[in-house]
């Protein structure tokens, strides 16, 4: 395989401006991201013309050589950087000697909370990355439509938003920079219900739903809260129903990813029986 001439110095131009990647400033202002690692970029080139730009150890285009290849077909610019200078780039301790500059994977609100959405999926002041990575990949594993971001959560490009998504990002669509009554509203007005996961005294048991007529055959949009304070009142003041997963033993809660995923799963196999 004929390589091109390796970056080695961290002034490279091209270097540089990818670095800028890493502050959210500049990723606004390019609508551009970083993504790290070999799972995440194998994602990213499956999906098309998500990739502008790839830089790749020479270490790790041996181990990856599908990766040169497939950058090639498409006509992706790569450059082989030094495990050195890639280190600029990445955010990993051990960095695998792969990042991808890729476009924002941003969809509007209204081209998948429609007539035909089952499951969307709502994060509302969630503000710690790893917990949004981890509940869009949830949410892709459990066959939702969408998950939405509204403007006060984590920023889904955020280095550790992304590599929590191990590659889910480039599967299942995402809105961000939306507000929780424009996201409630619009749900409502296209037949989902919108369900909040809140352990609140008036609040649907999640195992137990037809106790209190709740529906979770039906077309849903869930709505999960800051991990911290879960959701205000006037949050929850916008969804159609409270619901709370039933805690069994002596835990005082569950963490925010945890109880997400027992929530989408529990709608996803009701909605398949």
């Amino acid at each position: 395989m004929k390589l091109p001439d390796v970056i080695s110095s961290p002034d490279s131009k091209r270097i540089k401006n990818a670095a800028k990647l890493l502050k959210r400033r500049d990723r606004r202002l390019t609508g551009q991201f970083l993504v790290e690692g070999p799972q995440a970029v194998r994602e990213a080139l499956d999906s098309t013309g998500s990739i502008v730009e790839l830089f790749i150890t020479e270490e790790a285009a041996e181990a990856h050589p599908e990766f040169v290849a497939e950058a090639k077909a498409a006509r992706i610019r790569w450059n082989i950087a030094t495990a050195e200078v890639l280190t600029e780039l990445a955010t990993t301790v051990n960095s695998q000697g792969v990042v991808a500059v890729c476009k924002a994977l941003d969809v509007e609100l209204t081209s998948v909370v429609n007539r035909e959405a089952q499951l969307i999926v709502v994060l509302s002041q969630v503000r710690d990355p790893g917990n949004a990575g981890t509940i869009i990949r949830l949410a892709d594993a459990a066959g939702a439509d969408a998950v939405v971001l509204t403007s006060s959560s984590v920023d889904v490009y955020n280095d550790k938003t992304v590599r929590a998504t191990a590659g889910s990002l480039f599967h299942i669509p995402v809105v961000t920079g939306v507000g929780l009554s424009e996201v409630t509203e619009l749900a409502r007005a296209r037949g989902l219900q919108v369900l909040a996961a809140d352990a609140n005294d008036v609040a649907h048991d999640l195992h137990h739903p037809w106790d209190t007529g709740l529906d979770l055959t039906a077309r849903t949009a869930w709505v999960f809260g800051n991990e911290a304070w879960g959701m205000s009142s006037t949050d929850l003041d916008l969804c159609d129903a409270s619901v709370a997963v039933p805690i069994y033993g002596g835990a005082e809660s569950l963490n925010l990813g945890t109880a997400a995923g027992v929530c989408i799963y529990e709608s996803a196999r009701n909605q398949r029986m």
